[in-house]
Parts: C-alpha cells; structure tokens; sequence
C-alpha cells in the first residue's frame, strides 16, 4: 500500500465507504477504519489526513460513539461530515442541539469563506443535507465558513489546528461540487498522489510474491474481471507456480464456459484446469429455498471442489480469490459498525478444515478500480466492462429452489437481455442486466391456447461501484422488445415485469 494514507473513521453511516472512494478518486489512498481506532495507531500508520464519517447516532445519546480525542491534536487535517462535525464541535467543548426543523435532500449552501474546503467554488451551491442535529455554539477556535437556511454552521473550521466540519454530505452526487471539495481536503493534507494503476498493480505483485515465495498458488477463475485480474496479477508475481481452476458449477451464463475457457487459455496462455461439477452443485441445491443457505452451500462446495482437485494437480499451499471491498462491506468483514446485508461465498467462506491461505489482491478495491487495473493489465473489452456476475451465479437470480426449468428460463432470458442491451449501444450505460426467476405463475395466450408460466422480471441498474445503483430509465420500445422475446423464444414464460426498485432500499440482486 502506498504510504500516505487519509483513514475515514466509520461511525455507521449509510455514506462512509463512498467518502473512501471519493478520496481514491483524487488518486490518494483512503482506507476505512474503525471509530475506536487510536491516535497512535493512526500514526502508527502514516495518516496524512484523518475523516469522521456520518453516522445515525445523535452525540447526546449516553452511547454515542466517540473517537479518540487525541485525534485532533496530532497535527494531521480532519473532516466531519454530518456527525462527524458534531461529534468534533462536542468533544472540543462546544454545544451540539437537535434543530427545530430537521433538513433532509437537497439545501441551498451558502460559502462565506472561499478558501480552504471550498477554494474555487462559487458562493452558493447546492448541497445534500441529512440531519436533526446541528452545532449551536462552536468551540474556541472555531468560525463558520458556509451557512444554509437552517443551519448557520453548516460548515465550520479552525484554521490553526486544521479542523474543519460540513454538516452536509460532499461524497454523495447530489451536492454540487462535493468531489471538489474533498479534493480541496486532500490537497490540505499534503499527501502523494500515488494511488495509480501502476502502482496498485506493481504492490500487489510484490505483496504476493513476498507472500508465496516458492509455494504453489491454486486460483479460482469464473472469466469475470476479478476473477482473471487476480489470475493475471498473480501469474505476474509467481509465473508457473500459479495453476487456474475454472469450475463449472451448473450455475453459469449461457455459453459461459466456452467463452472463459477461449479467454484464459487461447488469449491468456493460463495454466488451466477445468472440471464440470454441476451434477455435484445442483444435487447440494435441490430443496434449499433460502438465499443466504444457498449462497453458503455454494461456497463451501467450491472450496471442497478445490480441494479435491488440486490434490490431483500438487501441492498448493494458497488459494487466490476475487474478492472485493464491496464484498467484504456487505458481509459487515470490517470493523465499523455495519450490519451485515448478506455473505459471500468468497468472503469468510474458508471453512476450518479447508488448508487454504488466502490470497486476495483486489480485497480493499472497488469496481470501478478492478475495471481500471484489469484495462492497464491488457485485458480484453469483453472482460473488462463485462457486468458483474455474482460467484454463486445464476443461483442468487433464481428465487426459491433452483431447478433446471428455472436455470434455463433465468439463463436464456438473460442472455436476450444482454443482447438487446448490446444491439442498442446501452450495454456499457448499465451496471447491471438480467433476469430473475421465482415460483410465481401467470396466465398467458399462446397462439390459440391459453398457458399458465412463469412470472419473469427483469432487472437493469445503473452505479458507479455497486455500493448504491438505481434502475435504469430504459427507453420504452427497447423495454417491450425484451418482453417480447422473451415471451415469444423462452418457452415457459407468460410474463414479464421490470424492477424499479432503487438501492437501496433494495439490493442489486434479488438473493
């Protein structure tokens, strides 16, 4: 990792991984961190610049999270945003009360001091507020340098000690200039700009290989870009010590295999093996209904697939996964206070009688910087802006018992989905297209006859890194040819709806 560091202290706020982002964003490496974390260990870790996040408490609740006070007197830049502002203003002796009329959306900001966090901006900006609590009386030192209609201190600064506070919301899109302000902050902290894909990409060899030294490297490969990124990142670090396992779970994409199997070993020249164990994953399936079961079943049988199958192929010491930050997020694997929305099967999956060390490249990266890395890495198009495919596959997109009529309507349909979406050039708009299967059935006409099938629902999302999305306004004619195809060529379904629900409150796959 690189050696400046902005940490962002998570005190629970839906926003707290996006503030990390923002801060990549400006090519400076941002890691969140705990709220318990110390003064020394902040600086034990080289933090250039320090950001309490948002978060749902109120600073007058009697268990209220609060930092370490130490914070504010080591001489690094500090941000609060939202909480964060009012948790500063209470601990350095100011007077935080809940406001009479709570400001929640867009609030109209008004700059009175165009230095510092808003150099460059404009006098008024729109900003996104989200609070029933405000700063009445700031501490000593302090002075207000934006104001909205009701919030005077809707920012805040002391320019000696290098604090400051909004009590909006810079990281989110809705407010104007918000990615300007938070690089106004990184620019006060001084740090390098060195958070590249060249230099992720140059630490990442060098932690595997100082990781692996001689050892054998076995790596799950699916021909998603994290996947074959974290295969190519780790066959640059161990060459032929890195032997690749493409299982196929019974669980993928319409002609899915084909295509990895041309990718990783005609284009790639990846040391691969390939075993079709999708009897073996949908016998384990067949009469499991819940979702979160099903995602576990998946997972554990992956590692007893590789386990069994590098026995075959020597000794392997390590397993190389995927993983990602959103992964580890949402599978509440950081130490914040988040609860989890649900596990993955690739994100404290490793039973304990698994032998596996874990190798996981990408598991502090989002998406988007995935996609970023695998482009400098020479990776195809196709690879590279392909969307986000979940491990457990098509499993999560099939609501109920998976069964092979399900597999097939969720695989065919899907895949007319894709196609649309790549005829009419919004493919690459998207986030996320495809299908979702349950045990609802509707009357339909066919022909003459009337049928009873399958109720289908089709999903498209738009985000930046799957941590929020919204459905994508698909224009209508593209919509009703998906219907009718799918309708007229997937033999089982009579119906065909489109989600519209946003996450969240929702989350992007339906399992």
């Amino acid at each position: 990792m690189p050696e400046d560091v902005i940490a962002v202290l998570d005190f629970g706020g839906q926003y707290s991984h996006l503030i990390t982002r923002r801060v990549r964003e400006c090519e400076v490496y941002s890691e969140l961190v705990p709220f318990t974390i110390g003064a020394e260990e902040l600086q034990g870790r080289n933090a250039k610049g320090v950001v309490l996040s948002g978060g749902p408490a109120s600073v007058y609740d009697s268990n209220a999270p609060k930092c370490d006070l130490g914070i504010f007197e080591i001489g690094v830049p500090v941000l609060g945003i939202c909480y964060g502002l009012q948790l500063m203003v209470h601990m350095l002796g100011g007077r935080v009360k809940a406001t009479n009329r709570h400001e929640y959306g867009r609030t109209q900001l008004r700059i009175r001091d165009k230095t510092d966090l808003f150099e460059g901006l404009d006098t008024q900006l729109v900003s996104w507020m989200s609070h029933g609590d405000y700063a009445e009386e700031l501490p000593a030192g302090f002075d207000v340098i934006a104001d909205s209609d009701n919030c005077p201190t809707a920012a805040i600064r002391d320019a000696k000690r290098k604090l400051y506070g909004v009590q909006f919301h810079p990281e989110v899109s809705h407010t104007e200039h918000g990615k300007e302000i938070v690089k106004n902050f990184v620019s006060l902290t001084g740090c390098r700009h060195n958070w590249t894909p060249q230099s992720i990409i140059q630490s990442a060899v060098s932690e595997i290989r100082a990781k692996v030294g001689r050892e054998n490297v076995l790596c799950a490969v699916s021909g998603g870009v994290d996947s074959t990124t974290t295969a190519v990142l780790a066959h640059k670090a161990v060459g032929d010590q890195l032997v690749c396992i493409f299982v196929n779970h019974g669980l993928l994409r319409k002609n899915e295999e084909k295509i990895v199997l041309k990718t990783l070993v005609d284009d790639f020249k990846l040391n691969l093996h390939y075993v079709d164990a999708s009897t073996r994953f949908l016998n384990k399936l067949n009469g499991i209904r819940d979702p979160e079961e099903k995602r576990k079943i998946i997972g554990e049988e992956f590692i007893r697939v590789f386990d069994e199958e590098s026995a075959k192929l020597g000794t392997f010491p390590w397993l190389a996964q995927g993983t990602l930050y959103p992964d580890v997020i949402e599978s509440a694997g950081t130490a914040g206070p988040a609860s989890r929305i649900k596990s993955h099967h690739n994100v404290g999956a490793i039973p304990n009688w698994s032998r596996f060390k874990l190798i996981e490249p990408l598991r502090f990266l989002y998406k988007d910087e995935v996609r970023r890395i695998a482009k400098e890495l020479g990776l195809p198009e196709v690879i590279v802006n392909g969307h986000p495919f979940p491990g457990p596959g098509l499993a999560v997109r099939i609501i109920g018992e998976v069964t092979e009529e399900k597999l097939r309507i969720c695989r065919d349909a899907g895949a007319i989905v894709e196609n649309i979406l790549v005829e009419k050039d919004l493919y690459n708009k998207v986030w996320q297209a495809f299908a979702i299967v349950g045990d609802d059935l509707a009357v339909g006409v066919h022909g003459d006859h009337r049928q009873l099938g399958r109720m289908l629902t089709v999903r498209i999302v738009t985000s930046s890194d799957g941590m929020t999305a919204d459905w994508a306004r698909i224009p209508e004619d593209v919509l009703e040819e998906v219907s009718s195809r799918i309708t007229g060529e997937v033999h089982g379904v009579s119906w065909v709806a489109y989600a519209i629900t946003s996450k969240p409150p929702s989350t992007i796959e339906p399992c």
